[in-house]
């Protein structure tokens, strides 16, 4: 497995933390000081931001998991992957999305552009 795949690995594991303070240990991990996290929902940019709005989504989906769906397609600093959002051991997943991830040259996350392939009714 690549180092950004790795590194992707990881950025799924900090969706699934619901403890806030780990989650903040897990971003200053993973994520550039002043990194960038935009999708169709929102756009934040730092480390409290990022947790700020990943403790939103835990709270909106709450007792989902966020799994990788399929490889981690990834060359130089860039990758881009699927993601599947469903409650355990449910045959279809809640939400569907593509993330698309850059690393600085440390290779931590500087910035990740979100897309949504599926959401719920209403959201």
């Amino acid at each position: 497995m690549s180092d950004l795949a790795n590194t992707v690995e990881r950025y799924l594991d900090i969706w699934n933390e619901p403890d806030a303070s780990r989650r903040a240990e897990k971003i200053r991990d993973v994520w550039a000081e002043n990194a960038t996290y935009t999708d169709p929902l929102a756009s934040v940019s730092g480390h409290e931001a990022i947790n700020t709005l990943i403790g939103a989504a835990r709270e909106q989906f709450t007792g989902m998991t966020f799994v990788l769906a399929g490889a981690v397609d990834a060359h130089h600093d860039v990758a881009r992957f699927t993601w599947n959002l469903a409650p355990a051991g449910a045959a279809e997943p809640v939400v569907v999305g593509f993330d698309v991830v850059k690393a600085d040259d440390n290779g931590r996350l500087s910035a990740v552009y979100g897309f949504l392939d599926k959401v719920p009714a209403g959201s």
